[in-house]
């Protein structure tokens, strides 16, 4: 069933992205206790207005994946799945790919920082 919701402004509705399970030193983490802040962007509001009445279109797009604040946004439940409403705001980075086919590799859910070999 298609989703028959439209994020207002500068909203976005995302979905959170299924990790692997994450086995460290042989124990298994519970899900309740997994970082999930990695998202896929579902759809897009109109953008920003600025102080001119102009939109400010976004940065991302459909089906990127983001990594946003851990508490923010509104979490909603559509057609059995679990959504959630955020404003751009809340967004702190998404994954990008430069044009000769290098990138960053897929967010991830640890500590270590991301390098662009």
């Amino acid at each position: 069933m298609a989703l028959n919701i439209k994020p207002l402004g500068d909203r976005i509705l995302v979905e959170a992205v299924e990790e692997k399970e994450t086995k460290k030193g042989g124990i298994i983490i519970p899900d309740s206790a997994k970082e999930k802040p990695t998202e896929s962007i579902v759809a897009l509001g109109t953008g920003k207005t600025d102080d001119n009445g102009k939109k400010v279109p976004f940065e991302v797009k459909k089906g990127d994946r983001i990594l946003c604040s851990k508490y923010g946004g509104t979490e909603i439940k559509l057609d059995g799945k679990e959504y959630k409403i955020l404003s751009s705001e809340d967004i702190l980075a998404h994954s990008v790919r430069a044009a000769a086919g290098r990138g960053l590799p897929a967010l991830p859910n640890t500590n270590q920082p991301i390098t662009n070999n």
